[in-house]
């Protein structure tokens, strides 16, 4: 029953799922109305909201055509490739395949999500190479991806982090109610974290085993050689090579090259701790691919090859910040759409069920707000009040938000975009066997957040 469930869900997006970039487009539409309904705001105000916000999300566009692209380029490096492949030898059949593929994306996604998002679809790729297995390619991708849900509980926690860090403005984020920062010990590290963690890391793995196709036909597979990248070029004799073309066929500048950069690694980390931002994660990618390729003739062809999956990121993002342009826009009435949602969950709270209609309403903003940080910086200052006027813990009630933030990215395709570049999927190829973790970490979540 469970399997027809999960293939009904997989035929049904594969039908009526459209494109990313339309999905954003409809979600433009339905918000560009929804403004209009419940702000009061004229027609031109949200063109307005939409326009100013269009190009707000550039800096963070360009780091996630980086992640996309060096960490790509690093996995077709010869010794990256050959650890990969060692690692995909382990698992002995298609569901011992599927459970690893979520445990090493999981355990990737909680040390930083950029690095779980781009290393879950690298090795789900790897383990879809070995056609014995006969796994779905489409349920290892999806199988990758739905381990993301781990980062927002993890060491690159954009609420988490935030709170602890003593350069955020407490007054504002919190709307005056904390002075000072909240330790990671208290909201990441803290005991209900920790079980909620150790809860889906144990059930995401086996829910995924359990979608796994049963009947044959039903199983998608790949031919493997369309997972092959050729960046293989046969170099010139040094004897023939113009001055130029020595220096693009020279290791000596891309070890030099190297060298700076595992400095800057190292200082970085003695400065800072163990602390991964984009742009470090990006950093590292960039060196390692530089000196693992060898020369900066073989490491830009392998570059060339990599971004041509980019297009679906540079086209998209500007429009889902234009979305956000309008969801935070506000009007002569000084209402905003994140305002509404959030003031509606918190309206019927009490202290008991705000943490989990706090994790409700994150999701449901999520859709139209896919930015962690960004989003609780809209959130904050609503929740935080809320959880000391009604004597809620304002820890649990930050966590809450962050499962809530992560939970609609099942849906939202916002996200999934590098890790389909990657893998050279659709949307809808994986949107199906996704939402059976939609409602399994809605209900899972909101009843732990009561009960713990």
């Amino acid at each position: 029953m469970f399997r027809r469930f999960v293939m009904a869900s997989v035929k049904l997006v594969e039908r009526w799922l459209p494109d990313p970039f339309l999905f954003a487009i409809i979600l433009t539409f339905l918000t560009f109305i929804m403004g209009i309904a419940f702000t009061a705001q004229t027609p031109l105000q949200m063109v307005r909201h939409w326009g100013s916000g269009f190009w707000g999300l550039l800096a963070f566009t360009m780091q996630m055509v980086l992640i996309l692209v060096t960490g790509h380029t690093l996995a077709q490096a010869p010794v990256f490739k050959r650890a990969l492949s060692a690692l995909a030898s382990i698992p002995k059949n298609a569901a011992s395949a599927v459970v690893l593929v979520t445990v090493v994306a999981a355990i990737a996604s909680w040390i930083n999500w950029g690095f779980g998002l781009v290393l879950g679809a690298l090795f789900a790729k790897e383990i879809a190479r070995r056609t014995e297995l006969r796994c779905d390619y489409r349920l290892l991708i999806a199988a990758s991806y739905s381990a993301f849900m781990f980062w927002h509980a993890g060491l690159s926690s954009s609420a988490g982090l935030m709170m602890a860090s003593a350069s955020t403005n407490f007054a504002v984020i919190s709307g005056g109610v904390l002075s000072g920062p909240i330790p990671t010990s208290a909201t990441l590290f803290a005991p209900f974290t920790i079980i909620m963690l150790l809860f889906f890391l144990i059930t995401i793995p086996l829910i995924n085993r359990a979608m796994l196709p049963k009947n044959q036909q039903d199983i998608v597979l790949i031919d493997p050689s369309k997972l092959e990248v050729d960046i293989a070029e046969q170099a010139k004799p040094k004897g023939m090579m113009t001055p130029a073309e020595k220096l693009e066929n020279s290791r000596v500048i891309s070890y030099l090259v190297g060298i700076m950069g595992l400095v800057v690694v190292v200082s970085h980390f003695i400065k800072s701790g163990f602390s991964l931002d984009l742009n470090i994660v990006n950093f590292m990618f960039l060196i390692a691919g530089i000196i693992l390729h060898g020369t900066p003739a073989k490491f830009l062809k392998a570059v060339t090859t990599a971004v041509k999956g980019a297009g679906g990121i540079i086209i998209q993002f500007p429009f889902y910040a234009g979305i956000m342009g309008m969801v935070i826009g506000v009007g002569a009435s000084g209402l905003s759409l994140a305002n509404i949602m959030s003031d509606g969950f918190v309206s019927i709270s009490n202290a008991a069920t705000l943490p989990t209609f706090t994790f409700l309403s994150a999701g449901l903003l999520n859709m139209f707000v896919p930015s962690g940080g960004g989003q609780w910086v809209i959130q904050a200052p609503i929740m935080i009040p809320a959880a000391h006027e009604l004597g809620a813990s304002i820890e649990k009630v930050i966590m809450a938000y962050a499962w809530g933030d992560v939970w609609t990215n099942m849906l939202q395709p916002f996200w999934a975009l590098p890790a389909l570049a990657i893998a050279g999927l659709r949307a809808k190829d994986i949107m199906g066997f996704l939402i059976v973790h939609l409602i399994f970490i809605g209900v899972a979540c909101s009843v732990l957040l009561l009960v713990l």
